[in-house]
């Protein structure tokens, strides 16, 4: 029996980086050895069953030095991201990234790094399994539909819009149509943005309330008929079983995947 993989976890006080903790812990094939976040006031984190802990620092390169790990797991920000991803490369240290608004020019430089260091790295704007199932739906929609629009919903806390998942999709059906949505003009917008934001023909609506988590319908339209794909966040453990799954297989890779679709054979 193989010995478990060694994980930190980067941004571990974080909503999200809480579950992954937990999540880690839970799974007898890891093994979590450390902890980093911006705001760390102590130098251990409390493991969630026992009285165990492991080192917690806000410094990165004091943690991968200490602990050795094999895989670090990051939800944090872009910035801190890609602050992160330079240095946990050097490291020979494997990524799995759930932090979005990466630029095209930031997805190279991680490619770059992992390849450089013989490492691998997953990013994804989602690990919930059925957003990643409603994307696939969706582009396999996409090729018989002109017009589609997207409404991604939100608690209120969240920093960017529209979401990263929400621009994932706009793209993904984008590309497996072949070519740029129908979208509707107006001939009078009596508020300005009523009509969302535009991404390559794809109307995007962006709605942030209190109540909500994370939700999204890619409604298609045509001559009489709708289809409407829809898919629920209802608590943030339904991004674990995906974020696991990522860190099991980012250690047979070499090079930067993005999104969890490839690891699931969808591609």
């Amino acid at each position: 029996m193989s010995a478990p993989i060694r994980v930190v976890v980067h941004g571990a006080l974080g909503r999200v980086g809480k579950e992954v903790v937990n999540a880690t812990c839970k799974d007898p094939d890891l093994k979590l050895v450390g902890a980093v976040d911006a705001k760390a006031d102590g130098n251990s984190l409390p493991l969630p069953v026992g009285s165990a802990t492991v080192p917690l620092a806000r410094s990165l390169d004091s943690i991968l030095t200490q602990t050795e790990p094999k895989v670090i797991v990051d939800f944090s920000a872009a910035e801190a991201s890609m602050a992160m991803v330079r240095l946990a490369a050097k490291h020979k240290v494997n990524l799995v990234i759930g932090s979005t608004g990466f630029s095209t020019e930031n997805l190279e430089e991680i490619d770059r790094l992992a390849k450089a260091n013989g490492v691998g790295a997953v990013v994804a704007s989602n690990f919930a399994l059925g957003a990643v199932l409603m994307i696939h739906l969706a582009k396999i929609a996409a090729k018989y539909f002109d017009n589609v629009e997207i409404i991604e919903l939100h608690h209120d806390q969240k920093l960017d819009a529209p979401s990263g998942t929400a621009v994932s999709t706009a793209k993904a059906i984008s590309e497996a149509r072949g070519k740029p949505f129908v979208h509707p003009k107006v001939q009078k917008e009596t508020v300005a943005g009523a009509r969302g934001a535009e991404l390559q023909g794809v109307a995007l609506h962006s709605v942030r309330l209190p109540g909500l988590m994370a939700h999204q319908e890619v409604i298609f339209g045509t001559s009489g008929q709708t289809l409407i794909i829809r898919h629920d966040t209802i608590n943030r453990e339904c991004y674990m079983p995906g974020v696991v799954m990522a860190v099991k297989k980012v250690v047979e890779l070499k090079g930067l995947t993005i999104g969890l679709d490839r690891l699931l054979g969808l591609q």
